[in-house]
């Protein structure tokens, strides 16, 4: 159950029967000190200066609230209601109203939570580039992710998860390019350090020497035709493929169901 929605509404049609145009806005917040009750109506102020002028008249927003208050019917729900200031109205809700709603909530496999109209929702992960290190960026966006998935599947939707790993694109053909270039000097164990500095090379070479640019460009074209490139060292695969894949796995995250495209 919506509280905020539910005086929200109350008040609203309180505010028509006082004279208020349909779709006027009652502005129930959450009061910001104890003082001024659990929650206050604001919504007076525009209204009242919107139906003074109409009627060539001043309406002030305390007049407005006492209007107001001659037809809010909240028995049952709020233990006082009082006008504050130029025209607040604050509402002090009744013990008994929330301990009834607190029990009818922990009687509930919902916890009294609302099932929202089914959507095909689509939550993006961390999308590491998987020709770089992954970094504390990544850890953040997928337990962002996870969490907003979760929320969603208990809520009701339809949740795709998606991960964008990146494209057979420009990076992993200077990739390609530098490892072609470099494979016996670097023909032993590889680490996912070394690849970063693989990847900065290649790019450093990639801007300054056309030749080795256009070598990039090709295996780009051939990867993306579907050609596999065997160049690239088993190790160097598998080095990726595990730094990557340990991180879904250390969280316990959802991430594990993705679609990866």
């Amino acid at each position: 159950m919506n509280i905020q929605a539910l005086l929200s509404e109350k008040v609203r049609q309180a505010m028509i029967a006082a004279g208020a145009p349909a779709d006027c806005e009652p502005q129930v917040r959450q009061s910001a000190k104890v003082q001024f009750g659990d929650y206050q109506a604001n919504g007076m102020m525009a209204v009242a200066k919107k139906l003074g002028m109409a009627a060539s008249r001043k309406l002030t927003p305390r007049q407005l609230a006492e209007q107001v208050l001659t037809h809010l019917d909240l028995n049952g729900i709020a233990s006082k209601v009082e006008i504050a200031g130029p025209g607040f109205i604050n509402i002090f809700l009744d013990p008994a109203f929330l301990a009834e709603h607190v029990q009818q909530a922990l009687a509930s496999d919902r916890l009294g939570v609302a099932t929202p109209e089914k959507q095909t929702i689509v939550v993006d992960y961390s999308a590491p580039n998987v020709a770089k290190e992954m970094h504390v960026g990544h850890l953040r966006s997928t337990i962002i992710g996870d969490a907003a998935v979760r929320t969603l599947e208990f809520l009701g939707h339809k949740v795709i998860r998606a991960n964008h790993v990146g494209d057979w694109g420009t990076q992993f053909g200077m990739l390609i390019a530098w490892l072609e270039k470099q494979q016996q000097e670097n023909a032993g164990e590889m680490e996912l350090a070394d690849l970063e500095g693989f990847y900065r090379d290649a790019k450093k070479h990639y801007d300054e020497d056309e030749e080795f640019a256009e070598r990039a460009r090709n295996y780009v074209v051939k990867l993306q035709s579907g050609v596999s490139v065997r160049i690239f060292p088993r190790d160097v695969a598998q080095t990726g493929r595990h730094h990557h894949d340990a991180e879904p796995d250390h969280l316990r995250s959802s991430e594990r169901d993705v679609d990866p495209r």
